[in-house]
């Protein structure tokens, strides 16, 4: 870390989000090792599908928002992540362009509910398509960027742990991170 950084005394509130993905980049956060710790040492990890907290909190530094926006969930999520975090970081595919996720945007809803709780189930609720406790699907998936401004985008499937790192770091010591440099799409 730089001494920019050092000299400061205040942690930075970092903050992950998992939309709608596989949690890939996430698990590929977690491959920064023992950087982990090192920049630990310079945030505080304030909410994440990681750690306990279960409310976002005000006044987020970066947040780095993993997955694409499919469900009412996910669109009232991101705004909100938004509206608390001063840098927002697409991470990975799904985050930037949907990715997988995107690949039921040419089919209709009420079809992929068909799909999984008809044909594809078995059991006494077979053909039951519940409409308590499941997040209502948009009709398209969509990246990150088509609902909130983004501030920093992280291409990958996902994105290398040496990418993540050197982008969080960037963010740390107050630079805008070299993005081309470090990743790219399906690396």
């Amino acid at each position: 870390m730089t001494a920019r950084r050092t000299k400061m005394t205040k942690k930075l509130k970092l903050a992950t989000v998992w939309l709608d993905g596989c949690s890939g980049c996430h698990m590929s956060l977690l491959d920064t090792d023992e950087r982990l710790l090192d920049l630990l040492a310079h945030v505080d990890l304030v909410y994440s599908p990681l750690v306990d907290p279960k409310v976002f909190p005000e006044d987020v530094d970066i947040a780095l928002v993993e997955g694409a926006v499919s469900s009412d969930e996910d669109l009232h999520k991101i705004r909100m992540v938004r509206s608390r975090s001063k840098t927002l970081v697409a991470l990975g595919d799904c985050a930037v362009t949907s990715n997988v996720p995107g690949m039921r945007n040419p089919i209709l809803v009420r079809d992929v509910l068909l799909r999984a709780y008809e044909e594809n189930a078995d059991g006494p609720r077979r053909g039951v398509i519940p409409t308590e406790q499941l997040p209502t699907l948009l009709p398209y998936v969509r990246p990150v960027h088509e609902i909130v401004t983004v501030d920093v985008f992280l291409p990958g499937c996902p994105p290398p742990a040496d990418a993540i790192f050197a982008t969080l770091l960037a963010l740390v010591e107050g630079r805008q991170p070299e993005v081309a440099a470090l990743s790219r799409f399906g690396k």
